[in-house]
């Protein structure tokens, strides 16, 4: 490749593409390896020059100090240890090799770079080389006026420059591998000369060597240019001084620019001239050899004929013989002279004659490099505005090879006479042109600027020829050219073109134009476009001015005098124009943007004047600004036109106040703008407002509007609602009528009929007021102050509950009136309603005042045969004397044994008709034995002070035959050691109740619980052996058993058979009592016999003072078909408590019902009038706020040692509950060692059916049946049991509504279904239930636990069902709330709410880890790793595992394994959850296993990872 092309090679090897990097070296960007080298580098480089701290960088940086710096050696070793088992070390080494890759590019790349800047910096020391010699060759030529043709040669100096070496290094081809010749011997010059020889061949037999000379000399007279000078030596004085001289003559030649005449005549040296005359010319003589050769083999004469120029003379010739005989071979010499007389080119010849029929010629040729100007042949100087000046500057550069002086003068001027005529100091005038300067001079290279002024005078093409006249005699003619132009604007378009003045208007009278705009509203805006052209070729700088019209008539008898008019500018126009200044560019078209934006009310009128600035009168007056063109512009302003559509808004009928009364209206713009409006408000008494209250409306658009009016007081109204239009003085009045009217209220009843009520009660009644309007209604009810006073009472004994309020819109108020009785009397009065802006109403209220009177038809009842805990019926009758509604209460027994009876009267209260005779049922029980004894119970009359007493007596039919003192069972005395007594008692039963009994001895016991082991063993054993060994067998087994019952020490025991069981009425029982003995002696013992209900003790036995709790476990069962709310109390009974009674003070309900987490629940029940429940029949009362008890004291209530978990619980009807009594022991103090820790616990039975609602608790698991694998129910049904009374003496008429996921079933729901009474009820609504007078109704409450519910736990919060809650607690388990309201809905649309509430709980799912990580495994050999699966709820879980879904549809390679695949987990027990243990292998492959329930679990997701490979280091040898 050669030097020239090496750049773009080096680009095609892609060298170019990389960076240059500045170092060879690259530190290995190994982890941890680039710290530890260049810290070990910069420690080696500290060690020549800190030899003597070297023990202190030792002991600072240790090994990096010590160690052995990493070199190409160990680099190498490296690199041949490459392919071991070590992965740090075959990385280290792959890092290793790409950075000693990097490092041999690197130093490839910074070498190609220094070869690349050695050829660079060479070619241009080269160039610059052969520029200066160049430049030195040019300056000699300069010299000569004679100059033979030839070309200017300079040797390269690159060759020599270029280091050759450095390019053979990089294989790169050098100049020398090219270059052949030998280097050129240097000697000395000799003189001023430097001839080179050039040969060339004629036709002629003779041979010419022509000498080109390259210099001459310059003589001031003819001198020898042979004249040799030394090259070495100094000069003499007088030869100095000459080459001074020439010197300076040189200097004076190049600033020939700096002529002293260019300068002005008052500075130093101005004005002289320094043209030298022809006497004083210095002679330039060159002269050369030419030398004629003889070629042929013959003597030849030869004569020369001389030029005819003047120029070149010839001298004598040398011929190597005399006689001017040219041998053959030899040849001749004459030298040509070329002297000129000016800078001229001159051509000649010279002719040779010889003995030959043809002469020679010869061509002479004397040659100056021409200047060459950049001065164009045409000049145009454009357009300009007639008066106006134009200067064109034009750069002239002279491009030739020689020094050239020039003149510009005009065509006509050439030739001159003398150049001294046409060589002016400023502009060279042709009108309409000048050019300056007049004569300037040029070097080569050299440039000056030429002027060319041009100012027409007259509006056409101008044009004009100068003769530029060069010192080398070569002229040249220049064309200048020009247009002279006039002001010339023109409106082409205006947006809705032009307007023409109406007969008799009166229009501007200088104005060219006129434009009308449209009537516009105030501070509206109108655009219209304008388009004006610039005809002239001129660039003209404009601004608009806007003046007041010059107003003429239109007549056009009457002239107007327009020398006399006078600009005033307008101030107050409407007119504006965008832009407002500006160029016109030349011959254009140019838009403008002209607006009418009027403010007021009134017509404008004005005139547009485009001003142009700087316009020429004449080249020697500019006006500062020209009227060039004007525009007379009208506009005319007109009001907003609004139409309201209706424009009066009369509302017909009356409205309430307080109403928001709404009417539509419209509102039209028929103005030519959009308008913007703003309605005000009146708010004084009445409301009147509009909406939208402000806004926007387009032109010849409406807008539709909501009026809103709402009166403060009845009466009719009348309003004038202002609109405020932006801009517009007057604003849209809308008139606006309407009436209005205040509450209505009417009370459902036409008068109050209390009835015949009894003396000193109080009777009760309830009416309703509703509101008949849509507004609320502030009333107040009083009696009639006419009434009372007429009566001459102050106070009315009419209490009004409330007696004033406010009701809502279309609402209703219930009012109770009690009227209290003083006085037996019949009283008409009349209750006032009244209702604030509103008429009133009266309420006739009748009552009549008496006093009841009743009797016992019986006041003595006695009673036979009353056993101990046994109820005991019997009968009476009340009558009522009056024909007064009569009631009765039955009060507490009272009596000498009245604290150790109870007795139940049903009914226990009610009402006696008029003269009604009503029998009763009475309930005696006795809790002790006694004997016949008399008490009373106590019946109270209502409303009365007399006291009704029956009398009853009784006698216990129990009898104690024998006292426990007279019963003795004896063994007798003469009992064998170790022998085995019997003894028989005969327990009866003397009453007609069964009772369960319980026997056995109170020291001495026999009963073990091993004996029933020994004697099921023994059995077994006596059958296994067959009848030879059965005595032996049952002797055995007595030893067995008397070891057993003798086991604790005592040395006698006592076994009763039986010990326990039922004694039925009347029945007699032998009991079989044995004694066995193993110590001799005399014992005595007590025979304890409990009969009765007693309930057995819970027993927890002996434990360490402080130890751990002691758990027992109490099942509940409920047989009744009721569910049952029990709160446990907890009482310790202290040893010598002499306390007898507790008072007991109780703040709301004592046992307020309580949720999950052991807070109180607000009762959700419905606070409205009941008529199913057993509480409507009584009469109202106020709520309990305080409740104050004394009971008998039977313990002290705490929380220890004893505890039971839950404190609150409900048995369902049919059902049964565990509950769970815990025990915690102690400490004891120092003093003591052993105590004795006695308590009970009370469960206090509430009726569910007054509770806050019906509970359901269940759980997701009940939808797993006991076989799994077949599957999962789709439901599971809770039903609890809801009782419904009728407590009234009418017949009710019901229907029950529940809905999802819980329903209903009645068990009387056959013969409590109401039958309708027409074909159009039947088919309107649903059969109805019935509940007959004091008759109850069991219905059946379901609650359904299907899949689809398990569902909602994960829908998002915004589709969450009514009455469904997610319920996360803290120790993971999640339970679902569904709560609804059991509605019974009465004929009369009253209904009653009864809360259902389930909770259901879900199973929660939980993982031990989220990621399972084999890493690498040996291929083909089976890892196995153990994950937790635990369950966090309280209810089952059937769980699946799943794996990802490549590894399901890829049966056939088995690389991730779950074992067992699926399984039920239990429910937590205590804190803890249950768990199972997944077995998961693994044999190479990535997947995930999916953990998911059957019962709506959230999936549980474990990532499975896993690396194989054929490596024999990750083979696990234990599963080999």
């Amino acid at each position: 490749a050669s030097l020239g092309g090496w750049g773009s090679s080096r680009k095609r090897k892609g060298f170019a593409s990389f960076p240059r990097m500045l170092s060879f070296i690259t530190p290995v960007s190994l982890p941890g390896y680039s710290l530890f080298l260049s810290q070990a580098l910069s420690v080696n480089l500290l060690v020549s020059f800190l030899q003597d701290i070297s023990h202190l960088l030792a002991s600072t940086f240790k090994d990096l100090y010590t160690g052995d710096v990493i070199g190409a050696d160990i680099e190498a070793n490296w690199i041949k240890s490459q392919g071991g088992e070590d992965v740090y070390h075959e990385a280290f080494t792959e890092e290793l090799q790409k950075v000693q890759i990097k490092r041999k590019y690197n130093c490839r790349l910074t070498e190609a770079d220094r070869v690349e800047e050695n050829i660079i910096q060479a070619q241009a020391r080269a160039r610059a080389e052969e520029e200066r010699a160049l430049n030195v060759l040019k300056v000699d030529l300069l010299h000569l006026s004679l100059v033979f043709c030839f070309t200017v040669v300079v040797a390269s100096s690159f060759r020599w420059i270029v280091d050759n070496e450095l390019l053979r290094k990089n294989h790169l081809t050098c100049p020398d591998d090219y270059i052949t010749d030998k280097l050129p011997v240097t000697r000395a010059p000799k003189g001023n000369f430097y001839i080179s020889r050039v040969q060339t061949a004629f036709s002629s037999p003779l041979k010419l060597q022509c000498l080109i000379l390259h210099r001459g000399l310059c003589f001031s007279k003819k001198s020898n240019g042979s004249q040799e000078v030394a090259w070495k030596g100094s000069k003499c004085k007088a030869e100095r001084e000459r080459e001074c001289a020439y010197l300076a003559q040189l200097e004076k030649r190049q600033n020939y620019l700096k002529n002293p005449r260019f300068f002005p005549p008052n500075t130093l040296h101005g004005g002289k001239s320094l043209v030298i005359s022809q006497e004083k010319m210095e002679k330039i003589i060159a002269e050369m050899t030419v030398e004629i050769q003889n070629v042929t083999s013959t003597c030849q004469h030869v004569r020369l004929i001389p030029p005819s120029t003047s120029a070149f003379a010839i001298g004598p010739g040398k011929f190597p013989g005399k006689g001017g005989m040219i041998a053959p071979g030899m040849s001749c010499q004459y030298v040509v002279q070329f002297i000129p007389e000016y800078l001229a080119d001159y051509e000649d010849y010279i002719l040779v004659e010889t003995q030959v029929s043809e002469p020679l010629l010869i061509q002479i040729q004397a040659k100056r490099p021409a200047p060459v100007l950049t001065l164009p042949r045409v000049i145009d100087c454009g357009s300009c505005l007639v008066g106006g000046i134009k200067v064109t500057l034009i750069l002239c550069r002279n491009e030739g090879f020689s020094t050239g002086k020039f003149c510009i003068m005009p065509k006509k001027a050439w030739p001159p006479p003398n150049f001294r005529a046409v060589a002016t100091a400023g502009f060279v005038t042709q009108d309409p042109f000048g050019i300056y300067p007049a004569v300037f001079e040029l070097a080569p290279g050299q440039s000056t600027t030429v002027e060319v002024m041009f100012f027409p005078s007259s509006p056409e093409v101008s044009q004009q020829i100068y003769t530029i006249v060069c010192d080398n005699c070569q002229v040249n003619d220049v064309t200048v050219t020009g247009v002279g132009q006039l002001i010339a604007l023109e409106l082409l378009h205006v947006t809705g073109g032009e307007s023409s003045p109406e007969p008799g208007e009166v229009t501007d009278g200088t104005a060219q134009h006129l434009i009308r705009f449209d009537p516009q509203n105030p501070h509206t805006t109108e655009e219209k476009n304008l388009v004006i052209r610039n005809s002239t070729h001129v660039e003209l700088p404009f601004y608009w001015q806007i003046i007041k019209p010059n107003l003429q008539p239109s007549v056009p008898e009457e002239a107007a005098d327009f020398t006399k008019i006078e600009y005033k500018r307008d101030t107050e126009s409407a007119f504006s124009l965008n832009p407002e200044q500006g160029v016109l560019l030349p011959h254009a078209d140019h838009e403008f943007t002209l607006t009418y934006a009027p403010q007021e009310l009134k017509t404008y009128h004005s005139v547009i004047q485009m001003v142009l600035r700087d316009i020429p009168e004449s080249p020697s007056h500019v006006l500062p600004d020209v009227i060039a063109l004007e525009v007379e512009v009208k506009g005319s302003t007109e009001p907003f036109q609004l139409l309201l559509e209706p424009y009066a808004i009369i509302i017909p009928g009356e409205s309430f106040i307080s109403v928001n009364v709404r009417k539509t209206f419209k509102m039209w713009n028929n103005s030519k703008s959009l308008i913007k409006y703003t309605w005000e408000k009146i708010a004084a008494c009445d409301i009147v407002e509009v909406e939208p209250h402000t806004g926007v409306i387009d032109m010849n658009k409406c807008c539709e509007f909501e009026l809103t009016i709402t009166g403060g007081k009845p009466g009719r109204v009348s309003h004038n609602l202002p609109c405020k239009i932006e801009h517009s003085p007057e604003p849209v009045v809308l008139h606006v009528e309407a009436a209005f009217k205040g509450p209505f209220l009417c009370i459902d009843v036409p008068s109050l009929q209390l009835g015949l009520i009894k003396w000193g009660e109080s009777v009760l009644r309830t009416f309703e007021i509703k509101n008949l309007c849509q507004l609320p209604a502030r009333w107040r009810m009083q009696e009639s102050q006419v009434c009372l006073a007429e009566r001459n009472e102050e106070v009315s004994p009419f209490t009004i509950q409330p007696s004033a309020g406010e009701i809502p819109p279309l609402g209703t108020c219930s009012v109770s009136v009690q009227f209290t009785s003083v006085l037996c009397q019949r009283l008409q009065t009349i209750l006032e309603l009244e209702v604030e802006n509103g008429e009133g109403s009266h309420l006739p209220v009748f009552v009549e005042v008496q006093t009841p009177q009743a009797c016992l038809m019986s006041s003595h009842l006695a009673l036979t045969e009353i056993y101990t805990g046994i109820s005991v019926k019997a009968t009476s009758k009340l009558f009522n004397q009056t024909l007064l509604p009569a009631k009765y209460l039955w009060g507490k027994l009272i009596g000498s044994q009245a604290a150790f009876c109870s007795a139940a009267v049903s009914p226990a209260s009610g009402t006696l008709g008029p003269n009604e005779e009503k029998e009763f049922c009475i309930e005696l029980m006795t809790n002790i034995t006694v004997s016949l004894k008399t008490d009373a119970i106590l019946s109270k009359q209502k409303y009365r002070t007399d006291v009704l007493i029956l009398i009853f007596s009784y006698s216990d039919g129990r009898q104690i035959l024998q006292s426990p003192c007279d019963l003795l069972l004896d063994f007798g005395s003469e009992v064998t050691f170790k022998d085995i007594v019997k003894r028989q008692l005969i327990l009866t039963n003397h009453t007609g109740i069964s009772a369960p009994f319980k026997l056995e001895a109170e020291y001495f016991t026999g009963y073990s619980a091993a004996l029933e082991e020994i004697c099921l063993s023994s059995g077994c054993l006596v059958k296994r052996r067959g009848p030879i060994t059965k005595h032996a067998a049952k002797r055995a087994q007595s030893g067995m058993r008397n070891n057993s019952l003798l086991s604790h020490g005592k040395g006698v025991a006592f076994h009763v058979q039986p010990s326990s069981g039922t004694l039925k009425a009347f029945q007699q029982l032998i009991i079989e009592i044995t004694a066995h003995n193993n110590m001799w002696g005399e014992y005595r013992d007590d025979l304890v016999c409990k009969v009765g209900g007693q309930v057995s003790p819970l027993r927890f036995g002996s434990h360490v003072s402080g130890g751990c709790p002691v758990f027992r476990s109490v099942r509940l069962n409920n047989p009744t078909p009721f569910d049952i709310r029990l709160d446990w109390e907890i009482y310790n009974q202290v040893k010598d408590d002499k306390k007898l009674v507790d008072l007991l003070m109780f703040f709301g309900d004592p046992f307020p019902p309580k949720d999950m987490d052991k807070n109180e629940t607000a009762s959700t029940g419905s606070n409205s009038e009941s008529e199913i429940a057993e509480e409507i029949t009584q009469e109202p009362t106020v709520q309990k706020i305080v409740s104050v008890l004394i009971r008998p004291h039977e313990g002290v209530a705490a929380n220890n040692p004893y505890s039971i978990t839950p404190r609150q619980i409900v048995v369902p009807g049919g059902g049964s509950i565990s509950v769970c009594i815990s025990f915690t022991p102690h400490v004891l103090p120092e003093s003591g060692t052993e105590a004795q820790c006695g308590g009970f616990v009370l469960g206090f039975m509430i009726d569910m059916a007054h509770d806050g609602g019906m509970m359901f608790y269940s759980m997701a698991s009940d939808l797993i049946p006991d076989q799994p694998l077949s599957g999962v129910l789709t439901d599971s049904v809770m039903t609890q049991s809801l009782k419904l009374i009728n407590c009234t003496k009418v017949p009710l008429y019901f229907r029950l509504l529940l809905s999802t996921p819980f329903s209903l079933a009645s068990t009387d729901l056959k013969k409590s279904t109401k039958t309708s009474h027409s074909k159009k009820e039947e088919t309107e609504q649903q059969p109805q239930l019935v509940l007959y007078p004091q008759q109850n109704m069991l219905v059946k409450v379901s609650f359904h636990t299907t899949l689809e519910l398990l569902t909602y736990q994960h829908l998002p919060d915004t589709q969450m069902l009514p009455g469904f809650q997610v319920l996360q607690f803290e120790n993971g388990e999640r339970k679902l709330k569904f709560s609804q309201n059991l509605v019974i809905e009465h004929s009369n649309h009253s209904t009653q709410l009864v809360p259902v509430t389930a909770y259901l709980t879900v199973p929660v799912l939980e993982l031990s880890c989220d990621m399972l990580d084999f890493k690498t495994c040996f291929v083909a050999q089976t890892k196995t790793e153990h994950v937790f699966l635990s369950n966090r709820s309280g209810c089952r879980s059937y769980w699946t595992a799943l794996l990802g879904i490549w590894e399901r549809h890829n049966n056939d390679l088995e690389v991730f394994s779950v074992s067992p695949p699926n399984g039920i987990l239990e429910a937590r027990e205590g804190d803890q959850p249950t768990k199972d243990v997944l077995q998961i292998t693994f044999t190479a492959r990535y997947t995930v296993v999916t953990i998911t329930g059957m019962l709506g679990e959230k999936p549980c997701k474990l990532q499975l990872r896993g690396r194989g490979s054929y490596d024999g280091k990750y083979e696990d040898l234990h599963l080999i």
